[in-house]
């Protein structure tokens, strides 16, 4: 399969090299949902990425057993370079994409903001989002800091259901359909700071 990438050199690409294509072509949505102004390039096969110059892409997002198996060929991109896996590189940035959809969005985020200090590179949306209650915005804060509804109501005195009313209408009003993109939804409106992911 080949990458499918649309840069016109002014975006940032982001390469995701995995064995199974499934998984990467649901990465590649999870990233697009948070950095829609990134392309990505997804690769089921090590040799057709590094046939398309590696060092072009901003992230390269790979399996721990991938990265172990070509070490070398990461060699002078390691900064660059997320492994995907339970098992720890030392001196390489990981993520357990096992951990759940959720877990992966913040650690997603807490590694672009860490490189981003500003978060600068989420673009504005294209048209202005519609208001939000106080009350639409307490929840969205709290899904994007990675609470449970459960743990939501609690901390807003409110019942489980009234949160789960408030979680579909703001994926209906804001036109969002995932966790991520109500995290990044929330960073840009100043919601949350960075730091709270």
């Amino acid at each position: 399969m080949n990458p499918t990438t649309t840069s016109s050199g002014a975006r940032p690409l982001f390469a995701v090299v995995l064995p199974n294509i499934l998984a990467g072509l649901g990465l590649k949505s999870v990233l697009g949902d948070l950095f829609p102004e990134a392309d990505v390039a997804v690769f089921h096969d090590f040799g057709a990425y590094e046939a398309s110059q590696p060092d072009r892409y901003a992230h390269c997002f790979t399996s721990t057993e991938e990265f172990v198996l070509h070490r070398e060929a990461f060699r002078g991109r390691e900064r660059r370079t997320i492994l995907l896996g339970r098992t720890p590189v030392p001196g390489m940035h990981a993520i357990d994409p096992y951990a759940g959809e959720e877990r992966l969005v913040h650690a997603l985020m807490r590694l672009h903001c860490g490189a981003h200090p500003a978060c600068r590179g989420t673009a504005e949306p294209a048209s202005p989002a519609p208001a939000l209650s106080a009350r639409e915005t307490e929840v969205l804060a709290h899904i994007a800091r990675g609470l449970a509804n459960k743990q939501i109501a609690e901390r807003l005195g409110i019942g489980v259901t009234t949160v789960v009313s408030h979680r579909r209408n703001l994926m209906e009003k804001l036109g969002i359909k995932s966790v991520a993109g109500l995290t990044l939804h929330a960073l840009r409106l100043g919601c949350i700071a960075p730091d709270e992911l």
